[in-house]
Formats: structure tokens, C-alpha cells, sequence
């Protein structure tokens, strides 16, 4: 693969497009640290467009998230998404102040299925080809949660993983009154 340029975050930093009327705070943050592979980032950003969550970055990036790029890409959505990016793991965590943190990995020896995910948690995945670092696994040991699969399979898609934490984490909020569905099974503020 061709090595891409990447923007400077602070000269050129990813638009923060504000909410439109009548949308509610993110209700999760995913967290891709490092993330590789372009067409991945695109569908996780899809996903949290549709699903009302917020979108981290943690850089170095193994792509371009310029404007053009994007524009080029068909990513019509991410605007919508006020993706942010962060120069590392440390400037990440001073910025965003997560509440709660849950990791995912094959290293994990809880379920995803046994946590009870709560509004504003930050869902942290790792790069395509090495997951997430030795170290973060280490510190966050608690927190590291895996992804059933049959015996001999390495992993999952990074893109399939995300979609199937940000799910169960929008079924979880449903039945805990966090979230409801309007009419046409969209998903809506329990408040309103």
C-alpha cells in the first residue's frame, strides 16, 4: 500500500460539524487506535452515524481523512459524523475524559455479552493487523472484553466487530429505557 500524506490535525482539523435539531449526545464513543484500513474506518463511521455515536481517531492513521479523501470516497456522511482525532493514546484520554472504558480483543477473557454497556462509555478497538497494544491490554485488564467465535478462527472483521458491540450496546439501551424507537423503528431519545 501507498504511503499517504496525512493532514496536519492542528492546521487542518476534521470538521465539527454540530448536531442537527432534535439529535441527542452520542450514545457511545468507538475508539479505533490506529486504525489501518480505509474502507473499515468508512463503514465503523457509517455505523456511528446511524446509530447516534461518536466516532475517536487515535493516530498515526494508516490513511487520509482529508476533505478531499473523503469527498473522493463517497463518504457523503462523515460530515455528519464530527469525527475527532487524537495524536495518542494519552492526548486521547486528557480530551475525552471517557467515563468508562471497555476494549475488545481475542485477548479478552469476559464476554461482551456479560456488561452492562451505559450511555457515553467508550468502546476501544484495536489495528487491523496487531489489535490493541500489549500495554493498553495490561493496564485496562478489567476491561477487556472478547467476542465469542468457534475454536481456530483468529478474529473478526474490525468493521463486523464494531457493529456487532454498537448493537448489543442499542439493545441494551432500549431495554434500559435509554433509548426508544419511533414509529418506523428509529432510534430516538427517551426523553422526548
Amino acid at each position: 500500500m501507498p504511503s499517504m500524506q496525512l493532514p496536519d490535525p492542528l492546521a487542518n482539523p476534521a470538521p465539527q460539524t454540530p448536531a442537527p435539531a432534535g439529535v441527542f449526545s452520542p450514545l457511545f464513543h468507538v475508539v479505533l487506535h490506529e486504525p489501518e484500513i480505509p474502507n473499515n474506518t468508512g463503514n465503523i463511521g457509517r455505523t456511528c452515524v446511524a446509530t447516534g455515536c461518536g466516532l475517536h481517531l487515535i493516530e498515526p492513521l494508516g490513511f487520509d481523512t482529508s476533505e478531499k479523501a473523503c469527498r473522493r470516497a463517497g463518504l457523503d456522511y462523515w460530515p455528519r459524523l464530527g469525527v475527532q482525532r487524537h495524536a495518542d493514546w494519552e492526548t486521547y484520554l486528557a480530551s475525552a475524559q471517557p467515563p468508562r472504558l471497555w476494549f475488545f480483543s481475542t485477548k479478552g477473557v469476559k464476554s461482551y455479552f456479560d456488561v452492562a454497556y451505559a450511555p457515553g462509555d467508550h468502546l476501544i478497538f484495536g489495528k487491523e493487523t496487531k489489535g490493541l497494544p500489549p500495554a493498553l491490554l495490561e493496564r485496562y485488564a478489567d476491561r477487556v472484553l472478547v467476542m465469542p467465535m468457534v475454536p481456530a478462527e483468529r478474529s473478526l472483521n474490525l468493521a463486523t466487530a464494531v457493529c456487532a458491540v454498537v448493537y448489543e450496546g442499542v439493545r441494551q439501551a432500549l431495554a434500559q429505557g435509554h433509548r426508544a424507537l419511533d414509529a418506523h423503528h428509529r432510534l430516538r431519545d427517551a426523553q422526548k
